[in-house]
């Protein structure tokens, strides 16, 4: 290991526990690939930056192009634990960073009581104990903070909170601390690899940008889809891959209500080799369209678009 690798202590020996960095740019492709995420320039090196300069990650694009894939990529790639919150409307403090365990608390009162009736326990002692570790209930953010081992944070479509929830990740993600006020500030041994996603429903804050680094993931290239189905079945030949890929491509461009994501592109994938299809006509895409598309008008739209020629004939 280099001497700037925060996975080495003094002496140049692995710390227990520690995050294992990306080494360069090429380690980070490598090691993505070998967690079964294929990369492409853009994606490895602002990977390796947001390891090596330790800042968040705002990955950006539509629904189902692979934002949550590549947080559990990094994971696997690094041997970390993952940690998810997943946002939604409404989402607060307690659900996200910590709570009392107040049922816990309230049998801690009860039991004190019945010490007091017989001479026992003293109050300030008692209100002390109820708000100790053993009454903390650690959520998703305090979880990858606390933890002792490389972790990675995944906050999934932070577009979905509100912009006071998007303060207290701030407070968070600038300092990689957070006071809890009965027991003072936690800060976090190794400092964990966030990223966050968004799939566009809002415009997050300006501050909220500033503090992390950005990709932005679209829908992939022909090519790229056709590699990434060979790499997530291979039992599928080139040529269906080649050919459901550059449909899925054709209804991508329609004005659909929610147009196909890869992992439904993959879904599709396995359908067609479970039934048997090696070649797709407008009979097989009409009867497995479903797979694909999740809304009736959607598939109704596909299917008078969809001009395909029929099977061949088998002798």
């Amino acid at each position: 290991m280099s001497e700037l690798d925060p996975a080495a202590d003094a002496d140049g020996k692995a710390t227990p526990g520690a995050p294992a960095a990306f080494r360069s740019v090429d380690d980070a492709r490598t090691r993505l690939e070998s967690a079964g995420y294929l990369v492409d320039p853009a994606i490895e090196t602002v990977v390796y930056l947001a390891d090596r300069l330790q800042k968040p990650l705002l990955v950006e694009g539509p629904a189902g192009v692979g934002k949550t894939e590549l947080a559990k990529a990094v994971a696997a790639a690094r041997g970390a634990d993952l940690v998810r919150l997943q946002c939604y409307e409404g989402l607060d403090e307690a659900k996200a960073l910590y709570e009392w365990n107040y049922k816990k608390q309230l049998l801690r009162i009860t039991h004190a009581r019945g010490g007091d009736a017989a001479g026992g326990e003293d109050w300030e002692e008692v209100e002390d104990d109820l708000f100790g570790e053993d009454y903390l209930l650690e959520r998703p953010l305090l979880r990858a903070l606390r933890n002792p081992r490389d972790t990675v944070l995944l906050i999934d479509e932070v577009d979905k909170v509100d912009f006071e929830f998007e303060a207290l990740l701030l407070e968070i993600l600038s300092d990689f601390q957070v006071t809890i006020p009965e027991l003072g500030t936690v800060t976090g041994g190794f400092h964990p690899f966030v990223v966050l996603t968004s799939n566009n429903t809002r415009e997050l804050s300006e501050a909220l940008k500033r503090r992390c680094l950005y990709l932005y993931l679209d829908y992939p290239t022909v090519e790229r889809e056709r590699q990434i189905v060979l790499s997530r079945v291979p039992e599928a030949p080139e040529q269906l891959a080649d050919q459901l890929v550059r449909i899925v491509r054709s209804l991508r461009q329609l004005e659909l209500k929610k147009p196909p994501s890869i992992s439904e592109t993959l879904d599709w994938a396995r359908t067609l080799l479970a039934l048997g299809f090696d070649v797709i006509d407008e009979d097989v895409a009409t009867a497995t369209m479903n797979v694909l598309l999740k809304y009736q008008q959607d598939v109704d739209k596909a299917t008078s678009h969809l001009k395909l020629p029929p099977r061949p004939e088998m002798n």
